[in-house]
């Protein structure tokens, strides 16, 4: 029997996961909570063989954070992420904090329940594409932004002026132009947004 945990901030979501497992005598649905916090607090009193865990769960830990916490614990679970989001930079931060596999919502019920299977027995779970593209995103240098650099990426996330910024983070406007041509070079951004974006796409935001 594969006990499992459900993690997703959509009741709906768990509630159609649940109904899916109940037509398998092999899967077992343990629980279910909304939040990362909750699901390591159940996975710290509970056997569980898989935790099935959304990317994105609100205000609180993501799917990353909350796998990294899990892993963590004394007979840690597997964790398999289920989501609908695709970007390399979430992808790599889920396997990286521990993550056996990464699924999408769109593939079949079948493959929800087979790729379970697979984390149960320890195996990877990942698509031939989304391999290859975790392996480009592991060759591909990261950007390494400074602290104050940081700072000043996140207030310009915000959609804070130079002057904004600078009266932020209390330092002068030219020493914000300056923060602002490393960070643009850094990330190969030609605009404010394409920093931006680009910043996201990198798991810096």
């Amino acid at each position: 029997m594969i006990r499992i945990l459900l993690v997703d901030d959509h009741p709906i979501v768990r509630t159609g996961l649940r109904a899916l497992f109940e037509n398998y005598g092999d899967i077992q649905v343990v629980g279910e909570v909304s939040t990362g916090e909750e699901a390591v607090e159940f996975a710290k009193d509970q056997q569980i063989d898989v935790v099935l865990c959304d990317l994105r769960l609100g205000s609180g830990m993501n799917g990353a954070q909350t796998t990294a916490s899990i892993r963590q614990l004394p007979r840690a679970p597997q964790v398999l992420i289920l989501t609908t989001f695709d970007k390399d930079a979430e992808i790599l931060a889920c396997i990286e904090a521990g993550a056996c596999g990464y699924l999408l919502k769109d593939v079949s019920a079948q493959t929800i329940v087979e790729s379970l299977r697979q984390a149960a027995a320890g195996l990877m779970v990942l698509a031939p594409e989304m391999t290859r593209r975790v392996v480009e995103s592991m060759r591909r240098p990261k950007a390494e932004l400074t602290a104050r650099e940081r700072d000043v990426l996140v207030q310009l996330a915000t959609g804070a002026g130079n002057k904004q910024i600078a009266k932020s983070l209390f330092v002068s406007e030219a020493t914000v132009k300056t923060h602002l041509v490393h960070i643009f070079d850094k990330l190969q951004a030609r605009t404010r947004t394409d920093a931006i974006n680009k910043a996201r796409e990198a798991g810096l935001l």
